[in-house]
């Protein structure tokens, strides 16, 4: 069975067909980076994560694009209010956000992370070609995309001509011919950051960025575009009028939009003040929960965040890790046998429960990956290793085969949702050991730098650094943090 994947233009399932028989172009907006990331936007970050992880399963080669804007008004007036340049806020952010997608379990970036300030040429490139063709206009050193040029505006979010301005991103300017027209290009305000353009000082709008990246390392052409229910419109609306006014052919094949993740029962967001940072849950949950909890919900529904819904995602994996520590004890004990083996009826029940969950995994999956069908598959196995070794205190011969059979099904499956980490499972005393050692080795740098012996000060930090074991200097004392490796 082939992945079937929920068009948002088409507003049906559609069978997944790429360009390329094995290679599948995705491009994903990321975030705009003027604050560290939400629950929200992790949501987001994560089911594209999930999507390229299962494509690879499936045999594909995948090429993920996800961009980081990182110049905007919001970054601007951000940076004006921390007294800092926009540039400096940008990079800070940036850095903060792959930081805290590497926590999240995403340990595989995406293949290029383009940022807006350095494709500024290309994004005046496409400018100039849309002015050529009459569909943009310059006002004062600003140019404004027409949207009255593009017959099938509005075709993927399905809003009427009079409904494209209700609750869009849209600023007020009487300048405009049309009040759904966009910028493309902003002239230079006294004191914000700036490039020379052929219609003087300034910088690009929001959505001619994601249009100019995506062709220029994907094509004309991508198979999937994946983003948040939020920038359904305006971001991607216009993005489609801008491409394919360029170029004339389909910009993206597939659209995949997740929805909201809630709070109270409203959308999270930093506008509406009720958000959760990623890294401020992930300083109180493993990453395996947090990752758990996100995916609960297919990507399509909206999720609720709530303490309680964690809480519940935390058992799920104790459930599921006490699981799979039991089989790793007994799947040692596994041979091989013949296949004409007869098995008792219990054993048999037992295989048609693993042949299941591996069947009902990928169907669910190959459905618009439904994550919490997935997850629903797992879960029913974990039910049946429990029910059978009720009954099987020493495996052996067909019980220990059977049993191996689970213990791959289960760390094959919940390995590539990204919810058991198997690098991660040793803990208890080696990891007390460890802590140990490094506490030891810090108390060896303070009585070095008592002694103003910098030399093995410093080798002991750069030594700890090379072993991804970053350590900070503070008035309070010194602190380390282990940091996963790429």
């Amino acid at each position: 069975m082939g992945v079937k994947i929920y068009n948002s233009l088409s507003r049906q399932l559609e069978d997944f067909v790429p360009l390329s028989a094995d290679r599948v172009s995705i491009y994903s907006c990321g975030p705009t980076v003027y604050d560290y990331i939400h629950m929200g936007n992790a949501r987001t970050a994560l089911v594209t994560d999930i999507i390229r992880r299962y494509l690879v399963y499936k045999g594909y080669n995948v090429k993920l694009v996800q961009n980081l804007t990182d110049i905007d008004d919001k970054i601007i007036n951000r940076a004006t209010e921390l007294g800092v340049s926009a540039k400096q806020l940008a990079h800070e952010n940036g850095e903060a956000f792959f930081e805290d997608s590497q926590r999240l379990g995403i340990i595989q970036p995406a293949d290029v992370h383009p940022k807006a300030t350095e494709h500024i040429p290309e994004m005046i490139t496409l400018i100039e070609d849309l002015i050529a063709k009459g569909a943009a206009y310059v006002v004062d050193g600003s140019v404004y995309y027409r949207v009255n040029c593009f017959a099938e505006y509005g075709k993927l979010s399905r809003r009427k001509p009079e409904d494209l301005l209700a609750g869009a991103r849209v600023e007020i300017d009487e300048r405009k011919e049309d009040a759904r027209d966009f910028d493309m290009w902003k002239a230079a305000k006294p004191g914000e950051p700036f490039w020379e353009s052929p219609w003087g000082k300034g910088r690009p709008g929001w959505h001619i960025e994601c249009s100019a990246m995506a062709m220029k390392h994907l094509g004309e052409t991508i198979d999937i575009h994946a983003g948040g229910q939020d920038l359904q419109f305006p971001h991607h609306e216009n993005e489609i009028a801008q491409s394919e006014m360029v170029t004339g052919v389909q910009f993206a094949r597939y659209w995949v939009h997740v929805a909201f993740l809630k709070i109270d029962g409203r959308r999270m967001g930093k506008s509406e003040q009720n958000f959760i940072l990623l890294r401020d849950a992930l300083d109180n949950y493993p990453t395996e929960v947090i990752r758990h909890f996100l995916i609960s919900a297919q990507y399509r529904h909206p999720l609720d965040y709530t303490p309680e819904s964690l809480k519940k995602s935390e058992g799920a994996l104790k459930r599921l890790n006490n699981c799979i520590d039991t089989l790793h004890r007994y799947s040692s004990e596994a041979t091989a046998v013949p296949a004409h083996t007869d098995m008792s009826e219990a054993e048999a029940v037992f295989a048609t429960a693993i042949d299941r969950m591996k069947r009902e995994f990928e169907a669910g999956m190959n459905a618009d990956f439904n994550t919490a069908r997935a997850l629903g598959a797992i879960f029913t196995l974990v039910g049946a290793v429990n029910q059978f070794l009720m009954n099987e205190a020493h495996p052996t011969g067909v019980a220990a085969a059977l049993i191996a059979s689970a213990h791959n099904a289960l760390t094959t499956t919940s390995t590539l949702l990204g919810i058991y980490n198997p690098s991660e499972v040793v803990q208890g005393e080696l990891a007390e050991q460890s802590n140990a050692l490094v506490a030891l080795l810090l108390e060896v740098r303070e009585d070095a730098r008592q002694r103003k012996d910098w030399t093995t000060s410093d080798k002991i930090r750069d030594r700890l650094k090379a072993l991804n074991i970053n350590i900070q200097d503070t008035r309070q004392g010194t602190t380390w943090k282990f940091l996963k490796r790429t």
